[in-house]
This record gives structure tokens, C-alpha cells and sequence, in this order.
């Protein structure tokens, strides 16, 4: 049995879980509500403070779903409880980053300013202090969401290896090479 799809998701105190005929989960918290429509093979039950969810076969496309949904339906109580989190450090020099509502304004060292608009769900928060890198916070309950804004933020100027300038996550290790080295003769 899969060791991910066979442990009970907790629900914490003001979260509330609904289930349609149509297999769609929603979940409802402080933070907002998720949807997710599930596969109807797989069998999604509420018991008291738990999730449980089950597979009918041992087939493998049924093995992967039961860990899948039940990795979903995890994330989606953790987000409308307690939210994500994602922060990005901006590493180069005159690179910058203003949140101004739901577009993030970046100076990164282009011809050009960058003008990003964010998803109504994903909170932004920029900080720059003296001597020290800009860092751009953001939230969302919504995992998936989250984590694919902070890549397209990212994609706009990735980490280089030699120098190490660029969009990274904080507390990335970013590995580094070694430039051209004189020749011995």
C-alpha cells in the first residue's frame, strides 16, 4: 500500500471539508477555499477529524493516484489553515523590487523594468534593506499556484554559475564554477 495514500490527513479546528457527487473536493478555512476534482476510482471520506482516502485495486495507475490525491488534499488543508510561503532574494547589483498591489515591479538589470501581475490568490510583500539584497515574499493557500509564480519569477533572470547573480529562493545553494584560470607554462 502506498505509505503516503494510506496515512490520514488531520483536519485542524475551522476547516471544513465538502464532497460533491462529482468527486470535488472543497475545502474551506480562514485563509480562503480550494477545490480539487478527484478521480472517481478513488474514494475520499470524512470521518469525524480525518480524511481518509482509499483505492479500489492494486493496479498501478490506481497506486499512483491514491498517493497523489491524498498529497493534494493534504496541501489544500494546510493551505486554507495555515498558508504557503515562498521567498526569493534578487542577487545582483542595481537589482531591485517594488510590490505595488498585485504587480511586482523588477529592476534587474535589463534595458527595461519588469512588470509582473500576480494571480488575485497570491499575496506579494518586497523588502530591501541597506546593504543587502532585495527579497520578495510571497503567500498563497493555494500550493500549486504558488509554486509555479515563484518559477516564472525566477525564469526571468535564473542564477548563473560563475558569479551567482540572479532570482534564487532563499537558503538555495546555487553551484558555482570555476571561471578560466591562467594556463602554466
Amino acid at each position: 500500500m502506498s505509505r503516503i495514500g494510506k496515512m490520514p490527513i488531520d483536519i485542524p479546528s475551522g476547516v471544513t471539508i465538502n464532497i460533491d457527487k462529482d468527486n470535488t473536493v472543497t475545502v474551506k478555512g480562514a485563509l480562503g477555499e480550494l477545490k480539487q476534482k478527484v478521480d472517481p476510482d478513488i474514494k475520499v471520506e470524512v470521518l469525524e477529524t480525518q480524511i481518509i482516502v482509499s483505492r479500489p485495486t492494486e493496479q498501478k495507475r490506481h497506486k499512483a493516484m491514491h498517493g497523489m490525491y491524498r498529497a493534494l488534499l493534504h496541501n489544500m488543508v494546510e493551505g486554507v489553515s495555515k498558508g504557503f510561503t515562498i521567498e526569493q532574494e534578487f542577487v545582483g547589483v542595481g537589482f531591485k523590487a517594488e510590490a505595488k498591489g498585485q504587480v511586482l515591479e523588477m529592476s534587474l538589470g535589463y534595458s527595461h523594468d519588469i512588470h509582473f501581475k500576480l494571480p488575485p490568490e497570491v499575496k506579494v510583500e518586497a523588502k530591501t534593506e541597506k546593504r543587502s539584497n532585495p527579497v520578495v515574499t510571497l503567500k498563497s493557500p493555494d500550493r500549486q499556484l504558488l509554486g509555479q509564480v515563484a518559477a516564472k519569477i525566477r525564469s526571468l533572470r535564473p542564477p548563473e554559475p560563475y558569479k551567482g547573480k540572479g532570482i534564487k529562493y532563499v537558503g538555495e545553494q546555487i553551484r558555482r564554477k570555476a571561471g578560466k584560470s591562467a594556463s602554466a607554462k
